[in-house]
């Protein structure tokens, strides 16, 4: 039976990658690694471990989201809301640093 570490950062958090230094916002978490074997020898040049939580991550000041190994973030220290074109479709408002993605109810 696998067992996975707890992901460190939620959906909505404001992160900071430290090797490609961008900041975004998660949007998404894997336990583990959940892409192709190709993708990840082609990409993934420090290679991260598989077994630990990897990022959706929308990046500020771009159109594209980015899929980061949990070792390569950390939090966003100036905690500023972040612009992607993505942002206001999947978060309802930015609180205290943070995104708040609201539950929608029938």
């Amino acid at each position: 039976m696998a067992t996975f570490k707890q992901a460190k950062f939620n959906i909505g958090e404001l992160v900071h990658h430290k090797l490609f230094d961008y900041r975004g916002v998660v949007v998404d978490v894997d336990a583990s690694y959940q892409g192709s074997d190709e993708w990840y020898e082609e990409v993934a040049r420090s290679r991260p471990p598989k077994d630990e939580p990897w990022y959706h991550v929308l990046v500020d000041d771009a159109d594209h989201n980015t899929y980061v190994a949990e070792q390569n973030l950390e939090y966003d220290l100036l905690k500023d809301s972040i612009n992607h074109p993505l942002v206001n479709m999947i978060f309802n408002k930015f609180e205290d640093g943070a995104y708040v993605m609201e539950r929608w109810s029938n």
